[in-house]
């Protein structure tokens, strides 16, 4: 079984337009065996638009506090449930 690697990015503290920023920096680094993660005070609409629209594989979850949970990947059969900490 291949290793699946983690690229993570905790934005609830940074600004806007940061953390658009940087998540996009990281979508556009994705391979096939690798995921983003980033976890944000708000449900970012804007990077899973983009995302969706460039094909990508999204979960986006709010757990019990507030936060949000966003996993993007370009590998279409990871299972981001899983993968998910919520």
């Amino acid at each position: 079984m291949s290793t699946t690697d983690k690229i993570f990015l905790d934005a609830r503290e940074l600004e806007h337009p940061v953390p658009l920023e940087r998540a996009i920096a990281a979508i556009r680094e994705l391979g096939e065996k690798n995921y983003f993660y980033m976890i944000h005070r708000k449900n970012p609409i804007p990077l899973i638009e983009l995302a969706k629209e460039q094909g990508f594989s999204v979960l986006n979850k709010e757990d019990a506090q507030g936060t949000w949970h966003i996993l993007i990947a370009k590998d279409r059969s990871l299972d981001l449930e899983a993968l998910c900490d919520v």
